[in-house]
């Protein structure tokens, strides 16, 4: 049996652990540079906001409405779903973290175990410990625990966990499942679907292997129809394996300097180095992409994307933002306003063995980076996030009195919540009443 832990409404949900007031009530969290509405509670989705709502029209269309808005604060929400997962750890016997909000758990061993119950309680030890409220699918592949999970989250006569433990249960979910809610099923693939007559995840799982393999010739949807039959084939490796890692934001406004961007670009290439690190991965390849506003017609349009090879696989920090800022430096035209760059690490593989370059140059340095960037990732843990950073990181603006107040990054975020589990400054102070 497999399993699946979602956190409802992940975002949100942090933001409340240190604000109970906001239960019950609409609330919002907005993407990078506060452009517009990524995660909505239950309250907000009944009110009738919508995934990629714009910041500036939630006044317009919710006039008079008591909103709560947060801008993203990834450095909470990493600590607090990372609290989530260690209980898991200790609870279920093999895990894999999937994204930031969902974990995969395998049940081996726990056959004689009332999973059911286990899950319930899985729940409320993690809302006790934390303070997060999860639902919890349980099924014979991961396919149909997603599924689960889903009815889980939609359906509080479940208590939160749903098992999907038999061909009886398997075939009702699938009625009432929609083919473009199914794992592993794009849009593209959905509407496909939709217009040969499939609306459900049963209509998708009557029709004949063959006819699946080639209508799509894609083993991706093969698999996705092999599992919503109850078989067990999508491969674990599979869900481990990043072939690239992407950090990109789209600006508060418009650049049309060089040293603008590279501040940016290097914020990019230092989170996607730390990504790296966590995953205790290197890589073989930078690339780094620019892009003008497609929405400004009144404006030269440009839009390029280069990669450079390392000699030497790596997860440096300095090295991977030293390389994505030459890149930056070969297709950076002047004459543009800009208005997104990003950064991608490719060639992704385990950081030991290395197998290094006789004549590169960097070669002998590469024990010495690895142990600065282990002193600077503790201390950016211990402090928070940004307590050190580079100074190609560092944004410089000049003020009215003609000075440089530098900052450490240039992401807008006017409504950042406090970060009391990870910054010494953001503690909560409690009053002593007289």
């Amino acid at each position: 049996m497999y399993g699946i832990i979602d956190c409802d409404n992940c975002y949100v949900s942090c933001e409340r652990v240190f604000r109970p007031d906001l239960n019950g009530k609409p609330v919002v969290v907005l993407s990078n540079n506060d452009g517009c509405v990524v995660a909505r509670s239950n309250e907000a989705k009944a009110m009738g906001i919508k995934a990629g709502m714009p910041y500036f029209q939630l006044a317009e269309q919710f006039p008079n409405q008591k909103i709560a808005v947060f801008s993203s604060n990834y450095e909470l929400y990493g600590e607090l779903t990372g609290r989530v997962v260690s209980i898991i750890r200790q609870e279920a016997p093999a895990y894999f973290r999937y994204s930031i909000d969902e974990c995969f758990v395998y049940l081996d061993g726990m056959e004689n175990v009332n999973l059911k119950q286990w899950g319930e309680d899985l729940h409320k030890k993690i809302k006790q410990y934390v303070g997060m409220p999860v639902s919890i699918g349980l099924a014979p592949n991961k396919t149909l625990a997603k599924m689960a999970s889903h009815f889980a989250k939609k359906y509080q006569g479940y208590r939160h966990c749903c098992v999907i433990d038999s061909d009886e249960k398997r075939i009702k979910a699938l009625k009432l499942y929609p083919i473009d809610d199914v794992w592993g099923i794009g849009r593209r693939y959905a509407a496909k679907l939709q217009a040969l007559g499939i609306h459900t995840a049963y209509d998708f799982a009557q029709h004949h292997k063959d006819w699946v393999r080639l209508t799509f010739n894609n083993i991706n949807i093969v698999r996705t129809w092999q599992e919503l039959n109850g078989e067990d084939v999508v491969p674990n490796e599979e869900l481990a394996k990043k072939k690239s890692i992407c950090t990109s934001r789209s600006f508060n406004g418009m650049i049309g300097d060089i040293e603008t961007l590279r501040t940016h670009v290097s914020n990019y290439a230092a989170r996607c180095a730390e990504k790296l690190r966590m995953q205790n991965t290197v890589a073989s390849i930078v690339g780094v992409f620019l892009n003008t506003n497609a929405f400004r017609e009144d404006l030269p349009q440009y839009w390029n994307f280069l990669e450079t090879r390392l000699i030497t696989p790596t997860s440096s920090t300095i090295i991977i933002t030293k390389v994505a800022n030459e890149t930056l430096g070969k297709i950076y035209r002047q004459g543009y306003q800009y208005k997104k760059a990003g950064v991608i690490v490719m060639g992704i593989g385990a950081d030991s063995p290395i197998q290094q370059d006789l004549f590169d140059i960097n070669a002998e340095q590469f024990q010495k980076m690895k142990r600065l960037d282990k002193v600077v990732d503790r201390i950016n843990r211990m402090h928070g996030s940004e307590t050190i950073v580079l100074g190609s990181q560092q944004y410089t603006q000049k003020n009215g009195k003609g000075k440089a107040d530098v900052f450490a990054n240039a992401i807008k975020h006017d409504f950042k919540s406090p970060s009391p589990t990870t910054r010494w400054s953001d503690v909560i102070k409690l009053n002593k009443k007289k």
